[in-house]
C-alpha cells in the first residue's frame, strides 16, 4: 500500500540593499500542508537563518522523536504493556563538509519510559529495537539512530 503526502512551500525575496551586496537571501519561508496550520520555518541560527523559527534539522530530529514513540506505543500495546509516560531528550549530530554540503551522522534517542507493572521491564526496554524497525522515518535515514533507553515503574 503506498500513501502520497504533499507540502506546499512559499518563499518571496525580501532582499534590502545591504542583502543584495552580500548575496545573502533571507532564509524564512512557510510550509503549508493543507487543512494544517502554516508552519514558519528558516535555516538554523548556525546558518544564518531565524533562531526563532523552526529548522529542517529540528523538524527532522522531532520526526524521529515522534515516529519512534508511536511505533514503541504500538508495540507495547501489542505486547500487552501499559505506558504510562513517555520522555524523550533526542540529539542529532550532524557535520558540515568544507564545500558546505552535509548530513546527519547520528540520531540518538534517549527515550524514558514509565509503565505500569515491574515484571515487563525488560521486554519494554528490548520493544526500542522493534519499534525502531517499524518506525517510517527511522527507515528511511542514511544514519543510525540509536536508542539510549530507560524504563520505570
Amino acid at each position: 500500500m503506498k500513501h502520497l503526502f504533499t507540502a506546499k512551500l512559499n518563499w518571496a525575496s525580501k532582499k534590502t540593499p545591504v542583502d543584495l551586496t552580500k548575496k545573502l537571501y533571507s532564509k524564512s519561508h512557510q510550509i503549508q500542508i493543507e487543512g494544517k496550520p502554516i508552519l514558519d520555518i528558516s535555516a538554523a541560527k548556525a546558518f544564518k537563518g531565524d533562531p526563532e523559527l523552526y529548522n529542517p534539522e529540528d523538524l527532522l530530529l522531532s520526526s524521529l522523536v515522534s515516529c519512534h514513540m508511536m511505533s514503541y506505543l504500538y508495540v507495547c500495546s501489542q505486547n500487552g504493556i501499559e505506558v504510562l509516560e513517555y520522555l524523550d531528550n533526542a540529539e542529532a549530530k550532524l557535520e558540515v563538509s568544507e564545500d558546505g554540503s552535509g548530513r546527519f551522522v547520528e540520531v540518538v534517542l534517549n527515550p524514558k519510559v514509565k509503565i505500569s507493572n515491574s515484571d515487563q521491564i525488560q521486554l519494554a526496554l528490548t520493544l526500542h529495537e522493534k519499534a525502531n524497525q517499524l518506525c517510517f522515518i527511522a527507515n528511511s535515514c542514511n544514519f543510525p539512530v540509536l536508542h539510549n533507553a530507560s524504563c520505570e515503574v
